[in-house]
């Protein structure tokens, strides 16, 4: 992790990289070494140290984890102008995470990170602009935020941007460019992106529908441990909809999402183990499965189980 946010910190030009190297290399030391030198570095006033000394506490990295002491210690980052402290800072203040949640300190924390050049920042920020959330709502702004984001390779940006699009949110509605978005999204790494791409290809909605391109972009969503993609393929080869039927693959498709906490999906398998339907049939994995989706709030998996529970299965 902390190579990654080396990356973005320094491609971004928010610290100084001959101090942020110095500190990094620090934080890869032994655990209770690095949390003392990361220490006298942040004393010494280094913004950097501060940084990722509060990345150990907040995660419990070496030290007593501790969300207190990382806030204070992100603060003092963001004081010091490692933008990415006030970005984790807008995050803490935003869940109430190790805090009291207070929306208008996450908006201005936001707002620093996306005017410091921290792009998930200004998503970030597009959020609570789209949904009235701590502020009122601007859906201008949110598009002026989500599009910064997306050009700076956000693929959250991209998706939340072809949402406004597609239903016409605070814009001319065009079904084309949402899936030009979405395609973007996808390519930047948001399995939701590749989703609902998958789902405009399957219903023809803003394009020609194309059952073998939307299978295509389900396969990404699902590969990106999206289980509402995963699902959708085990519909597909479950029904022989744009491929060749293949209970097998089916099954095996209900299982990844099932595991991804598609609940529904828990009962599906359950109900193949159950009927032999392209497995051998299994009562006792049926139950299991059941279990699962019950305990997942699913009441037809609830009784399910307990039909096998009175069988003595």
């Amino acid at each position: 992790m902390i190579k990654k946010l080396i990356g973005i910190l320094l491609f971004m030009n928010i610290v100084d990289a001959s101090n942020f190297h110095k500190e990094s290399k620090l934080y890869n030391e032994g655990n209770k070494i690095k949390a003392e030198r990361l220490g006298k570095s942040c004393d010494g006033g280094r913004s950097s140290g501060c940084y990722l000394l509060g990345i150990m506490y907040a995660n419990g990295d070496g030290v007593k984890q501790d969300k207190r002491k990382a806030l204070t210690l992100y603060r003092k980052a963001c004081d010091g102008g490692t933008i990415g402290g006030c970005f984790i800072l807008g995050r803490m203040y935003d869940k109430g995470d190790g805090v009291k949640q207070d929306k208008r300190k996450a908006l201005a924390l936001y707002k620093k990170s996306c005017d410091g050049s921290i792009s998930i920042g200004c998503y970030d920020l597009g959020m609570m602009y789209i949904n009235g959330d701590g502020v009122k709502q601007d859906k201008g702004k949110a598009k002026k935020l989500f599009r910064e984001s997306c050009d700076a390779g956000i693929g959250s940006g991209c998706c939340d941007l072809g949402i406004m699009y597609e239903n016409g949110e605070g814009v001319r509605q065009d079904k084309r460019k949402a899936l030009r978005l979405y395609k973007k999204a996808c390519d930047s790494n948001s399995p939701k992106g590749c989703l609902i791409a998958g789902v405009m290809y399957m219903k023809g909605k803003g394009v020609r529908q194309d059952k073998r391109k939307a299978l295509m972009f389900y396969k990404k969503a699902c590969d990106g441990n999206d289980a509402v993609g995963c699902s959708s393929i085990g519909f597909l080869y479950d029904d022989g909809d744009g491929v060749r039927q293949d209970k097998r693959k089916a099954l095996m498709f209900y299982k990844k999402a099932c595991y991804g906490g598609a609940i529904l999906n828990c009962s599906l398998v359950g109900l193949k183990y159950a009927n032999g339907d392209g497995v051998k049939q299994d009562k006792r994995m049926a139950k299991e499965f059941f279990g699962k989706a019950c305990d997942g709030g699913d009441n037809n998996g609830c009784k399910n189980y307990r039909i096998l529970n009175e069988q003595g299965i």
